[in-house]
């Protein structure tokens, strides 16, 4: 009989698992709206003095008065917040009962070859696996992808830039894409892989890529920070920084879109290197920027359109995020953004905001948009990608299509305006 009743209160936890009634057991994102200083305060201590990831904003100096915070809080701290929270009579909600449900959805999508076809770009990918579709890529277009080593990681990971050049054409100018600088926006990578995939399937079908391809070169580089991004699926889902090691703390990592020579390390930055958003000792101090600002130094004169995919919050930006001030071509820049918007509007019914980065969200000093910018790459954008938050950075494998569909027609869009104003095309430009 004992032997019996053992057996249903197991069957019955198993059950309360299994359907989430258990919650306290699980990962969870919080969505609070904070109404009061106190609040902020009580926000502003959760975030930094307990386990818990900010996903928005970034930094708690960011977190202000009826403005949303997204807050990650594992199962382990999950009672003592809520309580707290409870305590002073700030109201959450629950965003994600299930995030661990949801790591485990992403990461078990891995283990197939990358030769299965579509499917393969409607999941996330490990390090080790985009390092074989690089190689396999190149392999299997060698007239038109070649693989460029541009530098190391701080743990010797290669930096690969895949550049697609369709004809010889004579001072043939270029765009550069990159992605992954933020180790856990893992829908990032998932672009550049999409990029390249429909650049090669499309050429000489779709007008507008067709136009763009035989107008410009392309480089992309899929995971700019590939230590981090190793990390985020071995050991820290929530890793956003690189994994370089400091001489005076214990804390670990440098944000590298705070690291570039861009009014570096003023506000909206941190000399603390147990911040997310660590400048690092010196611009450039870390290698994957450094690998990225000599390669575009170096290219200057060619690269026209600079582009740095994100995620998430829905948003098309451009320079500057260093400084409240105007860029010089402000308007040019502005127009592009809401051409781009409108067209992710029209086709794919999702709202996108835009505008200059300091003035959208708030201030970013060292960023590589606004560094490509003052390098001379006048057309510079940073895109955040799905979504505004439903998901945030575990935006499962199913909503991948979307966004970069969306994110597609952003940058043919641009690309597009680029060619117009910059160059003589050789075929009639196309709309998007």
């Amino acid at each position: 009989m004992a032997t019996l009743l053992l057996f249903f209160v197991f069957l019955n936890l198993d059950l309360l698992l299994r359907t989430g009634h258990c919650r306290e057991t699980r990962d969870q994102i919080l969505s609070i709206t904070p109404k009061t200083q106190e609040h902020v305060d009580i926000l502003r201590n959760v975030s930094t003095q307990y386990e818990t990831a900010l996903w928005q904003p970034v930094s708690p100096q960011y977190i202000k008065e009826e403005t949303q915070v997204h807050l990650f809080v594992p199962a382990n701290s999950s009672e003592t917040v809520k309580n707290l929270l409870q305590r002073h009579a700030v109201t959450h909600e629950v965003l994600l009962a299930n995030a661990n449900e949801l790591i485990e959805m992403q990461t078990r999508n891995d283990s197939t070859d990358p030769r299965s076809g579509s499917t393969f770009y409607e999941r996330y990918h490990s390090l080790e696996d985009i390092y074989y579709w690089i190689n396999r890529t190149a392999h299997d277009n060698p007239n038109t992808v070649k693989v460029i080593l541009v530098g190391s990681s701080y743990e010797k990971r290669p930096l690969y830039v895949l550049k697609l050049s369709f004809n010889n054409r004579t001072n043939k100018k270029a765009m550069w894409i990159d992605c992954g600088i933020h180790a856990r926006e893992w829908v990032s990578p998932a672009f550049c892989l999409w990029f390249v995939h429909y650049s090669l399937s499309f050429y000489n079908i779709n007008q507008d890529i067709t136009h763009i391809l035989d107008n410009m070169d392309v480089y992309v580089l899929p995971v700019l920070n590939p230590d981090g991004y190793k990390y985020s699926w071995t050991s820290n889902r929530m890793w956003r920084k690189n994994r370089s090691i400091s001489k005076t703390t214990s804390c670990i990592g440098v944000d590298l879109n705070r690291n570039f020579d861009a009014n570096w390390c003023t506000e909206g930055a941190s000399h603390n290197p147990c911040t997310e958003i660590y400048c690092g000792m010196f611009p450039e101090s870390e290698p994957e920027s450094q690998a990225v600002a000599n390669f575009l130094r170096s290219h200057k004169d060619t690269v026209q359109l600079y582009l740095s995919i994100h995620s998430y919050s829905q948003m098309l930006l451009f320079p500057y995020s260093c400084t409240l001030e105007e860029a010089e071509n402000h308007r040019d820049l502005l127009e592009m953004a809401q051409e781009a918007a409108q067209k992710i509007r029209r086709y794919y019914r999702n709202t996108y905001r835009y505008g200059a980065g300091a003035k959208t969200i708030y201030l970013a000093p060292g960023g590589s948009d606004d560094w490509a910018y003052n390098l001379g790459i006048k057309y510079s954008f940073t895109f955040e990608l799905q979504d505004r938050g439903r998901y945030g950075f575990l935006l499962p494998p199913s909503h991948i299509s979307g966004a970069c569909n969306e994110a597609l027609i952003a940058v043919k869009t641009i690309a597009l305006k680029v060619i117009e104003k910059t160059q003589a095309p050789t075929s009639p430009s196309p709309t998007v």
